[in-house]
């Protein structure tokens, strides 16, 4: 049995559930937005965030139609986000297919994503479910400061570990926070429950995210080579910005002049990589993206064991011993 299969035990039939219920909601009038939810629909990853939702309801309390409703909120609201991120990458593929921008243009993406983020705040106030709606609402803001200050930064190149982690934190963590938020919420009224998952959900956003960062630096392709993606868009992830802060000044200049004007030059970029490698920053991400995971498994230990503890506590180890 794989590891996710694993972790959906406890929550299995909700889970078998909630891909029916949620396939229903996408349903529309509109046969092109059928044609194009139904596409999404079925390039599905892991659904990883309704797990977040289940299982922190599960482990305060009964998973309930609450539950489902934060769960489909939660789906609706980022599968709006990926639609609307692909358009402002200017990105024609996701896990490895065509994206919708690539299939259906820009235009077409952004109405969708509009779409679906008015089916969430409808579903929220149908359901009169405001509290959820307010959680929601709070990450997907939280979300698009994220990626606003990324941009203004890698413009710059002059981000620092502090505004790394306030990035990450908005751009990643702040949507698995909210799902576990989202999931107590609809089982209990409890604040310090609340609270206590909503910052377990954060800090396995960035441990998540670290570990993501990590993956531009390990062997890929044919080749065995980094693929260096982030340095050739110009992002400062933990490894790069560590190397840096820690870099003789003119060797910090060099690095950055390679970054700004060599970027797409595979050559230079695995010049920076080797820097980043030699310079301690993948040990010091590593050992960053742990002290955040042990973080979250220390909230966990806080409830009484059961099926659900143990299966985030499963997740939790997930999100930084996954190969891809």
């Amino acid at each position: 049995m794989s590891v996710v299969k694993e972790i959906r035990t406890p929550i299995e039939t909700e889970m078998k559930r909630f891909t029916g219920y949620f396939n229903t909601i996408m349903k529309s009038k509109v046969s092109l937005l059928n044609v194009i939810t139904r596409y999404i629909l079925r390039r599905k990853g892991k659904q990883m965030r309704p797990m977040f939702v289940f299982l922190s309801a599960k482990l305060s309390g009964d998973i309930n139609e609450s539950s489902f409703t934060a769960a489909a909120l939660i789906e609706l609201l980022h599968t709006a986000t990926l639609v609307h991120d692909d358009v402002v990458d200017e990105s024609f593929e996701r896990r490895g297919f065509f994206s919708v921008n690539a299939l259906w243009k820009s235009k077409i993406a952004v109405l969708l994503g509009d779409y679906l983020l008015a089916k969430g705040l409808l579903l929220a106030v149908e359901n009169k479910e405001y509290e959820l709606l307010e959680i929601v609402s709070g990450a997907v803001k939280e979300m698009s400061e994220g990626e606003l200050l990324q941009i203004q930064k890698s413009r710059k190149l002059n981000i620092s570990e502090d505004e790394y982690f306030e990035v990450i934190r908005k751009k990643t963590a702040a949507l698995i926070a909210a799902c576990c938020a989202s999931g107590t919420k609809s089982v209990t009224d409890a604040p310090d429950t609340i609270s206590k998952m909503k910052q377990f959900g954060e800090y396995i956003g960035i441990a998540f995210q670290i570990k993501d960062d990590l993956f531009d630096y390990e062997k890929k392709g044919p080749l065995g080579k980094p693929t260096g993606n982030d340095i050739k868009e110009k992002k400062l992830t933990l490894p790069l910005i560590y190397a840096l802060e820690n870099a003789g000044f003119g060797q910090k200049i060099s690095i950055l002049r390679l970054i700004k004007h060599h970027n797409k030059n595979s050559q230079k970029v695995r010049d920076v990589i080797r820097f980043v490698k030699e310079t301690g920053g993948i040990e010091y991400s590593v050992q960053k993206m742990n002290e955040y995971k042990n973080k979250a498994l220390d909230i966990l230990d806080e409830f009484p064991e059961s099926e659900a503890r143990l299966s985030l506590q499963k997740l939790a180890l997930y999100t930084t011993d996954r190969v891809k």
